[in-house]
């Protein structure tokens, strides 16, 4: 029989799947000792079969009750009970983290009766109503439907009758009055009453937490995190404590180390006379953590001691939820942190010195992703000026952009192209398209603990919270400054994510400490020593690390970058940049030649150009490997726009001028190659075969920079690509040429020249005949760009503009295959030309060159696909290196596991 529901005593921290990360942290908790308020699950099956059928399972509510009599016995108190009730918390925990995107209930069990029995047993009546409007306003909201926001203006509308700005200023009476009012709210909008059985509270609030599953929020947090919908999430059900009895209570958020980042000591905020909530929602500025040990030292000695305990058994950043009631200490949850990259690479490396996890654990905690979040650029300090106000840096950066204060706005403004910066006075879960779409997130309220802070670092968004100089007015649109300026709404700010400035207009940018010291090897530390720490993964993950990585490279300064940044060779130059400005009048020369000798004196010209270029890439790169791609793109790509020509012509006719003959004979050239979808026309290996002399001219100009070079004491490796190739039989045809043509070189120049000969894998037949192509290739590279184009059937410049934003939306894909590989399609046609390939040529080598090569999910596929190397752009050489060590350990901890 399928069980549905644990108590917290059965279960631990390796049962997230079943009990979700929160539950099975407060079981974890509960088997250490801690002083968790008791409780028990129902589990992520439960949910599942209830997102199914429409139901709850057959049997859960006769688990729920039996969990519910013992909770009950041994508070010696039972739910809702009128003279001493016993309340409880419904809350979500999915198996990862989702902060604030799933629901909440607090204080289930009060009524009209019970209300009265909590206020003569705690001593407080005016805590007993702000407990029941808080459950009022969460169960009509969250189970009932009604929009939050009519219970907000209630609540602002009795404020400001009775001319109090903070809810702790209002009265017994004023709450019980709001009591009543949310309840008329309910009865009015929905035509039902708030239940006073707390019985039906308690299902309701279990179902409706499994509901928020498929909530719009979630759903969209999911597509943002790449969570998959099918998890479900657990709900919590545990025994209330209360922060909000007085000034020796109150409610807190601690973290083992600062998550922005990554220094070592006790961070977080606290709140007195307050619950949890109202931490996390930043409606009130909270105190930061260490002002506790004032206010309680007790209890702030004992926080330390569970939170030595958790980090140390956790081995990681610990994020713990805690409450103070009337002196007691009571921890109600604790997850691993979410952090900003810096904080994650100085964690991963003082964890590390500290012996709590082994450097290959420390490389397996930091990513791709988040190293390059470390080489975007940061402002200029010389050029800052005086800021507008400053904040709590919640997750470092620096942006620009135009001021915004909702979230649709932000999302309009974006997806017109605009830059934006949501600004409000405190983000709620609802406000995640909105953070999504700016590039900054700066909030009046809050503190690192806050939604606007957590999401915002879990997302990588540049953020700013708490910048209480700020009076945020969404109404009129516009914020003010504590000197008295105005900034209307489309005024450009820049935030500066890593010290909480923010600063009028943009602010200029300059490289990041990173980049500095992967240029040239020195620099200055950044904040924290995170530089050293980027270097010490990197430095393990070259260690580790089987994949080869080398750079997309076509210039000689963006080799020697690529070079100094790790790259181990160039994967892919381009030679058709190479003929860009100038030189394309020397290419379009080339297309309109009448006459074998007139082609033949254009490329001649073009010739010395592309060896000059060859040298100076091959200087940068001695050593190294170097893989030239033959002349890939269309030839009408090199020729005047169609229309532009055909505008000029019909205007000097219609003033009864003669058109300029070179536009003429341009026009006629351009109309001969039109073609209906070019990029499937005639270009890569169909042009060298169709255009006399260019591969021949091309290969010429490879062979004797590499004898220039040998000649020189140099040590030359470079590799020719042949593009686009679909049949072997055109594979072949090439590498006659180009032997011939080496030959000749070798001959001239009185040193032998040798380049390998390779194709790029870039169409399904050619990944279908892959076998056959290796016959004559002594290379792969796959072509991943145009492979996923041919595979999907997408041209690239068009459907990303057109369709991509609805099929991400809609969930066709997770994210565009432009961006990472799509495994099951395009990855299913590289493993099958890697084990062709390697059936027919056993040391055939193999690499990728499209933008693929660069994205961290896709590099750890292409490790697991048996690939010798990827290439990418230079910029992203360190991101690939550090993901291909990841790839590494993840492989021999599988093999382990076996």
């Amino acid at each position: 029989m399928v069980r549905y529901v644990y108590d917290f005593t059965e279960g631990g921290r390796d049962m997230a799947d079943l009990l979700g990360g929160k539950g099975s942290n407060l079981a974890e908790m509960t088997r250490l000792g801690l002083p968790v308020p008791p409780g028990f699950t129902l589990t992520t099956e439960a949910c599942r079969v209830f997102l199914e059928t429409g139901s709850e399972p057959v049997g859960l509510w006769k688990e729920v009750s039996a969990h519910l009599s013992a909770l009950e016995a041994s508070a010696g108190r039972s739910l809702g009970q009128p003279d001493d009730p016993l309340l409880l918390s419904v809350r979500s925990g999915a198996k990862f983290s989702m902060p604030g995107m799933m629901e909440t209930i607090l204080d289930i069990g009060l009524n009209d009766d019970s209300v009265l029995g909590l206020a003569e047993v705690s001593g407080n009546e005016r805590f007993a109503w702000d407990s029941y409007r808080r459950l009022v306003q969460m169960f009509g909201a969250t189970v009932m439907g009604v929009d939050s926001s009519s219970f907000e203006q209630a609540l602002a509308l009795l404020k400001n009758l009775r001319g109090v700005e903070d809810d702790a200023h209002l009265k017994t009476s004023d709450l019980a009055e709001l009591v009543e009012t949310y309840k008329d709210l309910i009865h009015l909008e929905t035509g039902d009453h708030f239940p006073q059985s707390p019985a039906e509270q308690l299902r309701r609030a279990v179902l409706a937490v499994f509901d928020s599953w498929n909530g719009e929020r979630a759903r969209l947090y999911r597509r943002r995190e790449h969570i998959t919908d099918d998890l479900g999430t657990a709900v919590n059900v545990q025994r209330m404590v209360f922060g909000n009895l007085g000034a020796d209570s109150g409610s807190g958020v601690a973290f083992t180390r600062d998550p922005a980042t990554g220094r070592p000591g006790l961070y977080g905020d606290y709140l007195p006379d307050a619950q949890g909530e109202d931490v996390v929602a930043g409606i009130r500025n909270t105190v930061p953590l260490a002002e506790l040990k004032r206010l309680d030292a007790t209890s702030y000695d004992r926080l330390r001691a569970h939170t030595r305990t958790l980090e140390r058994h956790y081995r990681d950043l610990c994020d713990i939820e805690f409450t103070i009631e009337r002196g007691t200490l009571w921890m109600l949850q604790t997850r691993v942190g979410k952090r900003t990259a810096e904080a994650a690479f100085v964690l991963a490396a003082g964890l590390a010195d500290e012996g709590l996890i082994t450097p290959d654990e420390a490389l397996a905690r930091v990513s791709g992703e988040g190293l390059a979040r470390l080489m975007f650029p940061r402002f200029d300090a010389s050029a800052t000026g005086t800021a507008l106000a400053r904040g709590v840096p919640a997750s470092p950066g620096a942006a620009v952009g135009a001021v915004v204060f909702d979230s649709a706005r932000a999302v309009r403004r974006a997806a017109a192209g605009e830059q934006v910066v949501l600004v409000r006075q405190e983000t709620t879960p609802d406000d995640l398209p909105g953070m999504i779409a700016a590039q900054a997130v700066l909030t009046s309220r809050g503190g690192k603990t806050s939604h606007a802070a957590v999401v915002a670092r879990g997302m990588g968004k540049v953020c700013v919270c708490g910048a209480e100089e700020l009076t945020v007015d969404t109404e009129t649109r516009r914020f003010t400054t504590a000197d008295g300026t105005v900034v209307e709404e489309g005024t450009v700010v820049s935030v500066d994510g890593s010290t909480g400035a923010v600063y009028p207009g943009p602010v200029p940018l300059v490289d990041s400490a990173v980049i500095r010291f992967l240029e040239n090897g020195r620099g200055d530390e950044g904040e924290h020593g995170v530089v050293e720490a980027v270097a010490r993964a990197l430095a393990r993950a070259d260690a580790v690390r089987r994949l080869e990585v080398r750079a997309n490279a076509d210039t000689p300064e963006d080799a020697a970058r690529a070079r100094r940044f790790g790259a181990q060779g160039i994967g892919l130059c381009r030679t058709e940049h190479m003929f860009l400005g100038e030189r394309r009048k020397l290419v379009e020369q080339m297309i309109l030649a009448g006459t074998d000798a007139e082609r033949d004196r254009a490329l001649a010209h073009l010739l010395p150009l592309q060896r000059q270029d060859f040298v100076g890439i091959l200087q940068a790169m001695d050593g190294l490997p170097v893989t030239i791609r033959l002349l890939d793109p269309p030839l009408h790509e090199f020729l005047p726009d169609h229309t532009e020509l055909a505008v000029r012509i019909a205007t000097a006719q219609a003033r009864g001028e003669e058109p300029d003959p070179h536009d003429v004979e341009l026009l006629t050239a351009v109309n001969r190659m039109h073609e209906e979808n070019p990029m499937l026309g005639l270009r890569g290996v169909r042009l060298g075969l169709v255009v006399p002399g260019l591969v021949a001219m091309q290969v010429r100009a490879i062979g004797e920079a590499a004898a220039d070079r040998l000649l020189a004491g140099g040590d030359p490796r470079a590799e020719i690509m042949v593009p686009l190739v679909g049949d072997v039989r055109e594979l072949r045809l090439v590498r006659e040429e180009v032997q011939r043509v080496l030959a000749e070189v070798s001959e001239a120049s009185g040193v032998g020249v040798d380049c390998p000969v390779g194709t790029m894998i870039e169409l399904p037949r050619a990944a279908l005949t892959a076998g056959r192509i290796a016959e004559e290739a002594e290379f792969f590279s796959f072509g991943t760009n145009d492979l996923t184009q041919t595979a999907w059937g997408f041209s690239r410049d068009d459907v990303e503009a057109e369709f991509f934003s609805a099929y991400l939306d809609k969930g066709v894909f997770p994210t565009s295959p432009f961006e990472t590989l799509d495994r099951e399609g395009v990855g299913r046609l590289v493993g099958i030309a890697v084990a062709e390939g390697r059936a027919t040529h056993p040391d055939l080598k193999i690499g990728v060159c499209g933008e693929h090569g660069g994205d961290p999910g896709s590099v750890h596929f292409f490790h697991t696909a048996g690939l010798d190397y990827v290439s990418c752009s230079p910029f992203r050489v360190p991101v690939a290196r550090l993901e291909a060590g990841r790839a590494a350990l993840e492989e021999t901890e599988g093999s382990d596991s076996r």
